[in-house]
């Protein structure tokens, strides 16, 4: 791709609907990824701006409240559709979501169903068995082909304009993160002076480093997650069961429970299988924010059968990929 081009799509990832040639779908997009590579260096920025209880706390703050934007929002309801809830509180999800800094809610529920339809097999994009750790971890993410939204996946999202808007200006809402992270430092700099904090120290601390511990730890459940933990159920996949998974993730490392029911919005199924997403839902349920939460079914519980079980069906339409030819491709 052009660099101007590649540019345009850091502000509206829709600018181009050509088609990804298969013999680029593997390579890296480095224009497209330097927003992702300048995160990652500004971590080092703490060692001029330190640290503050109160910074430090909001970098806490930040990296649970968007991680059940990832798990409960992006992954249990627009990637399953798990519960229900309304268009206005749809969007306010939506929002939350997007700053996460995890591309918009269509790309992230396109991908993920392909997932479940290709786990671990040579489709699957992010397979540590397929295609290494490091790559199912995070190099995918990079390449050209993973970049698009394949709106077939989604027929059930794309209806929804504001939805569309936030996909294609997915750095819209991380960027106005960012800047009212500064402000916030700048203000309690000037009203707390004692709180020993400043507008760069709350951009690197609330924004930054919570950010990249976010990315890493979502990753952790397509690469780790594939690789550690116990299996309770034979599935078609290599997907595993993993308590530390679980609490970095907010409940997502239950995901060998996950791979054999999908589209059920509890995913650590008995009560020493910590499921905070689910807590949180089961929460606002009470107060009529979200609703018809899908409990995993009875025969979940039963002593399961030798061999090979089948996963749920998901009722969405199938994407092909290319295959890779190398197991760490370069560009």
């Amino acid at each position: 791709m052009g660099l101007f081009k590649s540019m345009a799509l850091w502000f509206d990832s829709g600018v181009t609907t050509e088609p990804v040639p298969k013999e680029e779908f593997w390579k890296i997009e480095w224009t497209r990824i330097l927003p992702m590579i300048f995160m990652h260096v500004a971590v080092i920025g703490v060692i001029w701006v330190g640290w503050s209880p109160i910074a430090v706390g909001v970098a806490v703050g930040m990296y649970f409240i968007r991680m059940f934007a990832i798990t409960g929002i992006y992954h249990r309801y627009f990637s399953h559709r798990a519960f229900k809830t309304s268009r206005f509180m749809q969007f306010l999800f939506a929002l939350l979501g997007a700053s996460a800094v995890q591309r918009g809610p269509l790309w992230w529920a396109a991908h993920h169903r392909h997932h479940h339809r290709h786990s671990d097999d040579p489709e699957d994009v992010h397979s540590p068995h397929q295609h290494g750790f490091w790559w199912s971890h995070i190099g995918w993410i990079t390449t050209r082909g993973a970049f698009p939204t394949d709106y077939k996946v989604i027929p059930d999202l794309v209806k929804y304009k504001e939805l569309r808007f936030l996909d294609r200006a997915d750095l819209l809402i991380p960027v106005l993160l960012a800047v009212g992270m500064f402000l916030f430092g700048v203000i309690l700099n000037a009203i707390w002076p004692a709180l020993g904090t400043g507008g760069f120290q709350m951009l690197v601390w609330g924004f930054f480093i919570s950010t990249v511990c976010l990315l890493h730890g979502t990753c952790t459940i397509n690469s780790l997650a594939h690789l550690i933990g116990r299996r309770r159920y034979q599935t078609t996949d290599k997907s595993r069961n993993s308590f530390l998974l679980a609490l970095i993730t907010l409940g997502e490392g239950w995901h060998n429970n996950h791979h054999m029911y999908p589209g059920v919005t509890r995913q650590g199924f008995y009560w020493w299988e910590i499921d905070i997403t689910y807590y949180i839902l089961r929460t606002m349920s009470i107060f009529g924010l979200v609703w018809d939460l899908r409990p995993p079914p009875r025969i979940a519980f039963e002593p399961q059968p030798a061999g090979v079980a089948t996963p749920t069906p998901i009722e969405t339409p199938t994407i092909e990929l290319p295959s890779r030819a190398q197991p760490n491709p370069v560009a």
